[in-house]
């Protein structure tokens, strides 16, 4: 069976060679920013401790394993990835500071170790993450964000 030239295996794989021409991106650089990304929020005294209560040390290298999946996929078109991010994150305790915090690690983590154009990117991916992820878990919890609203801290 041959592939459709404007579809497929095919075309995915000439988009992925595209989008790493022009951002120097590749999964090599996209596993090293997951990995330092997530040094820095294993670290960092707000966003360690959402993690903590999730992740136990044991379950680390599988997570990080399928973020390197998911970054791929979202950033070059891989199609590596097949999870349900969504589901995942909406019984977390998490509020719209949260999220600014979690973009502000990743910018800077993309900015450091990523070309212009890579860090660019990896950058408007991950904002359309969070702002996907925000809205979902607000409309989980009953609540409809208007513009400019925010996902407000869960109450203890």
């Amino acid at each position: 069976m041959t592939a459709h030239p404007e579809g497929g295996p095919a075309r995915r794989q000439a988009l992925t060679r595209e989008v790493m021409a022009a951002t120097g991106l590749d999964d090599a650089m996209i596993g090293l920013v997951v990995d330092r990304f997530y040094d820095r929020v294993r670290a960092d005294p707000v966003l360690a401790p959402l993690f903590a209560t999730r992740l136990s040390d044991a379950d680390w290298g599988p997570h990080l394993a399928k973020m390197k999946r998911f970054w791929s996929s979202l950033a070059l078109m891989t199609g590596d990835y097949h999870g349900r991010p969504m589901q995942a994150h909406l019984p977390l305790p998490v509020s719209g500071a949260d999220f600014d915090r979690w973009l502000a690690l990743f910018r800077e983590t993309a900015t450091d170790l990523c070309t212009p154009a890579g860090a660019a990117l990896l950058i408007d991916k991950a904002e359309r993450v969070a702002a996907s992820l925000e809205l979902g878990i607000a409309a989980g919890r009953g609540h409809m964000l208007r513009r400019g609203e925010r996902l407000p801290a869960t109450e203890a």
